[in-house]
Parts: structure tokens; C-alpha cells; sequence
């Protein structure tokens, strides 16, 4: 009964601690951004998971209905700096109506205040004055007036065409508080007619218009502000926007409703119960512009700059555009991307992006119906979806094993977010992610988490006591999953490497107690994590010697490979430690190292006062008589005819047939050379001719094996096996072995 009233108590502790995962961040859904329980780092995460989407499904093609254009550097550099006279434009507003035919002019600048570049103004102020007498020069003024008024050329070419004005609010964030230069069009809608719905909007304190005259003669116009989020990237524009309590609308709305022919706008004012309404669309004919709590609506990028055609402006006014009918009955916004006009602006999908494209962006997304929409109900969404994700995930973790449960979270994190991107995409809705997708996260590490600290407490305990015996790695292993392991002996093929220092009793003479104990400790520190990168399992340390194998506990398919390259680790890396071992005045450290692939028999071992996880049988005894070869053969390395063969990327030199010392067998053995493809062309000529040696030896060809042994041994004097072989044929050449022997030779000692 005790035992399960411990399992029902941990069970309702963890639905208990994951509900209250759950609450959490339902509170943040229910919540005002400003309240004490929205989170910012939530809110943070939502307008970069915005941003992923936004740019996911940018559509990549340029839309050629609006044609941009462009008062670049190269304009600059050609017709002047910035602010350019009227007449130069007036020169232009006529080349797009009468010489390339466009449908519709949007201005994304502003012209507060005259252009008296031409000295008109002068000439008016001395008409009034001092050549007020003079009937000749008064007769020519209206004449003159007519070169030299620029601002009357351009309202002039502004008049009877369909051309919209930009102005721009000021705002206390653009630090030009009470500023009002030009004149405001006529307001969408007047304060009288605001002050009677229930409306939030943002609200300016100056602006910055158009001369009367400007604006007289222009179609309308439309303001060209923008709404940055808390961060500084823009992703919204406020569709209307407020000043003393009169709202006005932004260009891209202006340009639409003469693009339409649609006069008036409505407002889509969604009535609730209990008192709730809100304006969450604007009505434009048949189409709604949906909008936020302060009538700004979500910029409908296409992607980066250039989504939109770019014409600069120095080839406009020259006819330089190669293709003209690329302008004809075409929407055109005038702005620029000049870097000193300051019109450049950090979006979503470029952190550098022209303020124009933006009302490029929001005109075609008006035109297409590609506006995306935020509804009220979207948070009665977000918290269904947060809901049912958060109690089926909880539910599904607390009755499966970590496996599953990883499975099962990717899969529910790929549904929810499936589903987020069909509405996206189907029915133009965002719909929040963020805090969904943290909440399943949380709830996951919190599982796992609580199924590794306290619900496998007693697999870590088991693990804990044969982790005073076995290898870290087999530890490893059992805490993962202790059911499906055993530690019984099994047979499993395997690689065996036995190491051995050599002259050990000479060293071990010369030097004092904690001496011999400091050498022994630089020299088996690196060597042991030479093997345990190489996945092997250290069996045990004899004084000098390093037994160790690989295959078990792990499975390694590749345990030859990563046994010969421990051993060859080990040997570069003594030959490197060799000038520290000299500072310290400790004697030179060389080693054998011997290596044999095959059937072993491995597991726990012993007896009931002492145990061991260690590896037995003759596969297991040859690898420690290969150590014991070396020093006959003066090399470092021995490795096994199994072995190599399951190495066929390294190359190897054949040392001898020979049988040892307790087995009836003869074996192949070798020493290897590294990696074929980086062999010297010295060492494969040495290798080649040395092979010729041995097939002539065992052929018994002894004066043809003797001569190119000779020539091996004066090319390397260095290399004892030439000198063995050449007293061998010495010997063999006056005691022949008879047409039976095969070659081997038989060691007696071990």
C-alpha cells in the first residue's frame, strides 16, 4: 500500500508542477502587454517568430504593377544635391504623365516651403518697391513670373493629373514636438465624428505638409509614417492616424481609394457582448484592410528590396528608361535611398530597407487582398490551442519512456506549428506562437527533468555502485536503460591491445619511489585518453603495462580501426612527451604495443570477493604474445593478420609467419605504416622491395633475398628486421630447411 501511495504521490506532484507550467503561460495569453503577468521575453520570441514566417513566405517575385522611382546617389550625383528646385520636378511629374503614360503618382516626400532657388521672390519684392515705376519691366513681369515661379510650374503639372501628396506627422519620438510647416489635406474623418466611436490611435503633435498651393492642386494625400515595435524594426504602418483628434490617412491608403474609385471608407467596428467592440478592419469597397487596437495595419512584404522595379529618377528625367512601356498605366511612388535623405528603415527582411518600398509593399497588399490580420478572437485561439496542446503533452509524458516522449513532443511542436503556417498562408491570420511553443518546451525538460531526478533515483543508485568496478562507459550505458543490460559473459568479436613499457625493471631502478610514481602518471594520464577517444575501454593497468579492447560494452563495427589508431596515437604521442620526460630528468620511454582482432569472451569475471568487467580467451592471449614480439622485431607496433585485414585503408608492413608460444597456429603479423593515400613515394619503393625480398626468401632464393636486404639495409641501418632476415639466410644457406618448411618461425618463450 505504501509503495503505491509513493507512485499515486509522485504522479499528482507532476501533473501539480506541469499545470502550473500551463498556467503560466495562460496568464501571459489573457494578459495586456503592459499587465504584470505579459512577459517580455515572450513577446521578444513572437515578433522574431513574426519575422521567420514574414520572410519563409516572402513571395519572391517583383511585382511590376508599382514601379519605384528612385532619387539614388546616382540622381544626386547628376541633376544636384537634395533639395532639388520645383521646376526639375514639375520637369519630371510631366515626363511620367505625358512621355510614359503612368495611371498613378504617389510622392513619398513632403514640400513644406518654397522653392526660391529661381530669385522670383526678389524680383516680386522689387516690383513693389523700387521698379514699381517702371512700366516695362512691370508689363513683363507675369512673363517672368511664369519662368521663374517654380512652385506654380509644379503645381501646374501637379493640377488634373492623379497625383497624391505625402506629409508627415511629428511625433515625440521623432523629437520635432509642435512643428507645423504646410498645409493638412482634408481629414478622413473629422474630431466631431471620432469623438463619438469608441476608437485607440495614435496621435501626433505636428506635421510636416505641403504648400497650399501644392495641395491644392494634387488629387489628395496621405501620410508617410510608420509605427516601429519596441525593438525598432518596422513592421507596421498606421492606416489613420490622429492629429488634434482629426484622423488622416496614410499614403498607401490614399493611393488605393483612387486606384478603386472608392470616395469613402467605412469602419469595421465588431460589436461583442458585454459592451465589447473594437475596430478591426477598414472598408474599402470589397475589400478590408484589417487593422490593430490603434489602426495600424501589418506591412505585407514580398521580400527584400527590390520586390518592387527601381527606376532612377537622373533616367527618368533624361528618357533613359530602356523599355517604356514598362512605366505605362502603371502606379509609380516617388521616394529615395539615398543615404543622406534619411528615409531608410529597419524591417523584418532587411535591416536597411527604403521607407517607399514599404508603401510599395502595403499598396499591393491592399490591392490583392494580401493583408495580414490579427483579429480579438485570435487570443480565444491561442488559448485553445495552449490548452489542449499543454494537457494532451503532459498527459503523454507522464506515461511514456523518454524515447516516445521526445518523439511525441517533435511531432505535437510540428502539428502547432503545421497548423500555424496553413492559417497563415489560407487565411492570411498570425497566429501567436511563442508562447505556445515555450510552454511545450518548458513542459518537456520539465519531464525529463523530473524522470531524471526523482523517478530515476534508484537506476542512478545502481548505476553508482558498478561504477566502483566497470568503465565510465558501461556506467553510461546501465543509467540510460539498466532493464535491457546484462552483464553476463557473451562471446562477441572484439580488438585487444596490450602495452608495455619497455626496459621497465632498469627505469624502475634508477629512480626514487615518487619519482617512478610521477613518471607512471604522465605516462599513463595521456595514454589512457588516447584509447578513451577512440571508444576503448580500459580492462587494466599492470605497473607498466595497458591492457585494453574494444566491441564491449559498446558495439563498434569499427573496433579494429579505432584499436590501430590508439596505438598509433600512443606512440606519436610518447615520441612528442619525449623532451619533457629529458627536462625532468627521467630516462627515455619507449613501448610495444601488440593488437589482435577475434572472438572474446567477455563480461563480469571473478569471483565473490573481487569482480571485473574484463575480456578472456586465445584471441585475447595472442594480442599479449604480439607485445611481447616487438622488441625481437625493433618495432613499437604488432599487429594481428585479423586485425589488418579488417583495416584494408591502412598499410602495413608483412614481419614474419611465425607460430608463439602456446599455440599451434601459425599468424601472419605486421607492422603498420598509416593511412595508404598518405604513404611517401620513399616508403612504398622500401615497401615494394622488401616484399620482393620476402617472396624470394620463402622461395629459398637466398642470394637474390640477400642482395636486396643488403640494399634495404644500407637505405635504413636503423631497421632490425633487414639484419634478422640476412642471419636467418646465413643460417638457412647452410642448413636448408627442406622443400616442405612454410616459412614460419617458432618463438619458444613468451
Amino acid at each position: 500500500m505504501s509503495v503505491l501511495w509513493l507512485q499515486l504521490r509522485r504522479y499528482l506532484m507532476r501533473w501539480f508542477l506541469g499545470s502550473s507550467i500551463i498556467v503560466f503561460f495562460m496568464l501571459h495569453v489573457m494578459s495586456p502587454p503592459s499587465s504584470l503577468f505579459s512577459w517580455q521575453f515572450i513577446h521578444n520570441l513572437e515578433r522574431d517568430l513574426y519575422d521567420l514566417r514574414l520572410n519563409v513566405a516572402a513571395a519572391s517575385v517583383v511585382d511590376d504593377r508599382v514601379i519605384i522611382v528612385d532619387i539614388d546617389e546616382k540622381s544626386l550625383a547628376e541633376i544636384g544635391r537634395w533639395p532639388w528646385n520645383r521646376q526639375i520636378l514639375s520637369q519630371l511629374v510631366d515626363r511620367l504623365f505625358i512621355d510614359y503614360e503612368i495611371d498613378l503618382l504617389g510622392l513619398d516626400i513632403a514640400f513644406p516651403e518654397a522653392d526660391n532657388s529661381s530669385g522670383w521672390s526678389q524680383l516680386e519684392v522689387l516690383a513693389n518697391t523700387l521698379l514699381k515705376d517702371q512700366d516695362g519691366f512691370l508689363a513683363q513681369l507675369p512673363e517672368i513670373k511664369k519662368q521663374l515661379d517654380y512652385d506654380q510650374q509644379f503645381a501646374d503639372s501637379l493640377h488634373h493629373r492623379r497625383v497624391v501628396l505625402g506629409f508627415s506627422f511629428a511625433t515625440l519620438e521623432s523629437r520635432m514636438e509642435n512643428v507645423q510647416a504646410g498645409l493638412l489635406p482634408e481629414p478622413l474623418l473629422t474630431a466631431e465624428e471620432v469623438r463619438l466611436l469608441p476608437l485607440k490611435y495614435e496621435s501626433a503633435n505636428g506635421y510636416i505638409a505641403n504648400l497650399p498651393l501644392l495641395q491644392a492642386n494634387a488629387l489628395g494625400a496621405g501620410h508617410f509614417n510608420v509605427s516601429p515595435d519596441v525593438d525598432g524594426v518596422v513592421r507596421r504602418v498606421p492606416m489613420l492616424q490622429a492629429y488634434q483628434g482629426d484622423l488622416y490617412e496614410s499614403l498607401s491608403l490614399a493611393m488605393a481609394r483612387v486606384i478603386l474609385g472608392e470616395p469613402t471608407i467605412e469602419l469595421g467596428l465588431e460589436k461583442g457582448s458585454g459592451g465589447y467592440h473594437r475596430l478591426e478592419f477598414l472598408q474599402l469597397g470589397a475589400r478590408k484592410i484589417p487593422v490593430d487596437a490603434y489602426l495600424r495595419t501589418l506591412i505585407p512584404f514580398r521580400g527584400p528590396q527590390g520586390s518592387f522595379p527601381y527606376l532612377s529618377a537622373s533616367d527618368v528625367l533624361k528618357q533613359r528608361v530602356s523599355d517604356p512601356q514598362l512605366l505605362k498605366d502603371k502606379i509609380v511612388l516617388l521616394g529615395t535611398t539615398a543615404q543622406g535623405l534619411l528615409d531608410l528603415r529597419t524591417t523584418p527582411v532587411a535591416t536597411v530597407y527604403p521607407g517607399v518600398e514599404i508603401h510599395a509593399n502595403l499598396l499591393a497588399g491592399i490591392l490583392d487582398h494580401q493583408l495580414m490580420d490579427q483579429p480579438a478572437y485570435i487570443v480565444g485561439m491561442e488559448w485553445i490551442i495552449l490548452v489542449l496542446s499543454g494537457v494532451l503533452l503532459l498527459f503523454l509524458l507522464s506515461l511514456l519512456s523518454p524515447l516516445w516522449a521526445t518523439v511525441n513532443t517533435v511531432l505535437l511542436v510540428t502539428g502547432i506549428v503545421w497548423f500555424n503556417v496553413m492559417v497563415w498562408e489560407q487565411l492570411n491570420l498570425v497566429l501567436p506562437l511563442a508562447a505556445t511553443l515555450l510552454m511545450i518546451l518548458s513542459l518537456f525538460l520539465f519531464s525529463m527533468s523530473y524522470g531524471y531526478f526523482i523517478e530515476s533515483s534508484h537506476k542512478r543508485a545502481m548505476a553508482h555502485l558498478f561504477g566502483q568496478y566497470v568503465p565510465p562507459e558501461l556506467v553510461d550505458e546501465m543509467s540510460r536503460d539498466p532493464s535491457s543490460f546484462n552483464m553476463r559473459g557473451e562471446n562477441r568479436d572484439m580488438t585487444v591491445l596490450f602495452s608495455d613499457v619497455r626496459g621497465f625493471t632498469t627505469i624502475s631502478e634508477g629512480l626514487e619511489p615518487q619519482e617512478l610514481s610521477e613518471l607512471m602518471n604522465e605516462f599513463l594520464t595521456p595514454m589512457t585518453r588516447i584509447i578513451h577517444e577512440q571508444r576503448g575501454t580500459i580492462d587494466k593497468y599492470m605497473g607498466d603495462a595497458i591492457m585494453a579492447f574494444w566491441g564491449a560494452p559498446l558495439r563498434d563495427e569499427k573496433h579494429a580501426r579505432h584499436a590501430l589508431d590508439a596505438a598509433m596515437g600512443m606512440v606519436q604521442t610518447l615520441e612528442a612527451m619525449q623532451p619533457q620526460f629529458k627536462a625532468r630528468g627521467w630516462p627515455e620511454i619507449k613501448v610495444g604495443v601488440g593488437l589482435n582482432s577475434g572472438p572474446m569472451n567477455v563480461g563480469n569475471m571473478g569471483s565473490q570477493f573481487r569482480i571485473a568487467y574484463t575480456v578472456m580467451g586465445d584471441a585475447v592471449n595472442l594480442g599479449s604474445r604480439l607485445e611481447g614480439l616487438t622488441k625481437q622485431y625493433g618495432v613499437q607496433i604488432i599487429a594481428s593478420e585479423t586485425t589488418v585485414a579488417a583495416v584494408p585503408e591502412y598499410a602495413f608492413r608483412e614481419l614474419d609467419r611465425v607460430r608463439v608460444k602456446g599455440k599451434d597456429l601459425p599468424v601472419v603479423i605486421y607492422e603498420p605504416l598509416g593511412a595508404r593515400d598518405h604513404l611517401t613515394e620513399s616508403v612504398i619503393s622500401e615497401l615494394v622491395l622488401y616484399e620482393t625480398a620476402l617472396t624470394h626468401y620463402r622461395e629459398q632464393h637466398w642470394e637474390l633475398a640477400r642482395q636486396l636486404l643488403l640494399q634495404l639495409r644500407e637505405q635504413s641501418p636503423e631497421r632490425l628486421l633487414y639484419s634478422i632476415y640476412l642471419e636467418r639466410i646465413d643460417y638457412f644457406s647452410h642448413n636448408p630447411p627442406g622443400e616442405d618448411w612454410d616459412g614460419v618461425y617458432t618463438f619458444t618463450t613468451k
